[in-house]
């Protein structure tokens, strides 16, 4: 299964704005609530060092983007329909939200920083509600969400943990695996609040709430897109201060601006990479006034108050958050090409503490079922199946035909 991330967050804050200006994608976006109704998926991507310059070699990309050494590496997104207030509970449509969450590895919560749409969505003017509310009412939802699924079944597992002496947490990993929760999770979240294993039947619904809610931080790591950061005010900005102290990175983003850089570009007006703190104007001659005043408007109020739109910084910031890295793999470790001839085609984001097994598995099953050994082709050394990946390797598997 590939890594997700989710964009998520109440109507109105942009979420379609940044997944469009993130993805490129054409999903819908109008300025009232329920705009995306349905689940739109894309694939974002992250800037890593490519290994082209290491090995003075011109790279022919196949799965990924080099531009000039820098690799643009692919992570799936998914932007789904805004979370309102109880959502968890049916309102609005949160369960479709909820359901739609289930396969995401990370969050990214876009908050609109100027405070201009209040807790439904609805436009209620600049500075008119608590940006800081939204934050604590999606921890709230996906905390009580996880609580609901876990007592479905709750008598009943604890019986039999106890009558039939089976671990918790494998019956738990059990119930939650569809939710991308594992089995070492469910046992930090146990250890962190100090609860009984041996008897789960003795955990109070307080605890429980516990339990779920940590659950929650290390199963869907998140972070915040402190969105409209260009018409928010130094005051709207200074909680994100506050958002910080409850352990969030907290990234000042202005997504409309990045949608319209990245149109530019394409229109072949301005050169501009994603991430990046500038552009530049390619053609004086073609550009309108209403065109300039734009991109004047971009490049004093976004990229240098903030050095960048954040939208890329938010992408990377949430790999960071997952601890992923890229491995290129080859099949021909001395000119690091595939079968077709293609040099370094594939990067593939991997856990930290992946094997070259991990690897193989990752670029076909039968590689991995047919697992015989690894070539490092920056050291050419043998490496074995149990042998951990750096970031940046370049491995050759070898299998039995």
């Amino acid at each position: 299964m590939s890594m997700q991330i989710g964009i998520v967050g109440k109507p109105n804050v942009g979420k379609s704005t940044f997944f469009n200006a993130a993805t490129d994608a054409h999903a819908e976006i109008a300025n009232y609530p329920f705009t995306t109704i349905d689940s739109n998926r894309g694939v974002m991507f992250i800037r890593k060092p490519c290994p082209c310059k290491d090995f003075n070699v011109k790279c022919n990309p196949n799965n990924s983007k080099c531009v000039n050494g820098t690799r643009y590496v692919p992570i799936e997104a998914i932007d789904v329909a805004g979370l309102v207030p109880d959502a968890c509970k049916g309102r609005g449509l949160g369960n479709k939200f909820l359901d739609d969450l289930r396969q995401a590895h990370a969050l990214i919560h876009i908050v609109d920083a100027s405070g201009s749409a209040d807790e439904e969505g609805n436009p209620c003017g600049h500075g008119n509600y608590d940006s800081l509310k939204d934050v604590d009412f999606l921890e709230k939802e996906i905390t009580f969400w996880l609580m609901g699924i876990i007592k479905k079944s709750w008598e009943d597992i604890a019986r039999r943990c106890e009558v039939e002496s089976k671990k918790i947490e494998i019956m738990l990993a059990e119930k939650l695996t569809g939710l991308g929760i594992k089995e070492n999770h469910i046992h930090n979240a146990i250890k962190k609040i100090d609860l009984d294993k041996d008897k789960p039947s003795s955990w109070k619904n307080e605890e429980l709430l516990s339990f779920s809610d940590f659950l929650r931080k290390l199963s869907k790591p998140m972070l915040i897109s402190f969105n409209k950061c260009d018409i928010s005010t130094d005051k709207d900005l200074k909680k994100a201060k506050e958002i910080e102290k409850k352990g969030y990175i907290v990234v000042p983003t202005s997504a409309e601006s990045e949608l319209a850089l990245n149109n530019a570009s394409k229109s072949g007006l301005i050169k501009y990479n994603p991430g990046s703190s500038s552009f530049k104007i390619l053609n004086e001659k073609e550009i309108t006034e209403k065109q300039r005043k734009g991109l004047d408007y971009i490049k004093i109020h976004v990229l240098e108050k903030f050095n960048s739109t954040g939208v890329q910084k938010c992408v990377e910031e949430a790999v960071n958050m997952l601890d992923l890295i890229v491995v290129y793999p080859v099949e021909d470790e001395n000119h690091l090409t595939d079968k077709e001839g293609r040099i370094l085609p594939d990067a593939h984001l991997m856990k930290r503490g992946s094997t070259a097994k991990d690897l193989a598995y990752k670029v076909h099953s039968d590689l991995g079922d047919n697992f015989i050994r690894a070539v490092d082709a920056r050291t050419h050394r043998i490496i074995g199946a149990d042998h951990k990946l750096k970031d940046g390797d370049v491995i050759r598997i070898v299998a039995n035909a």
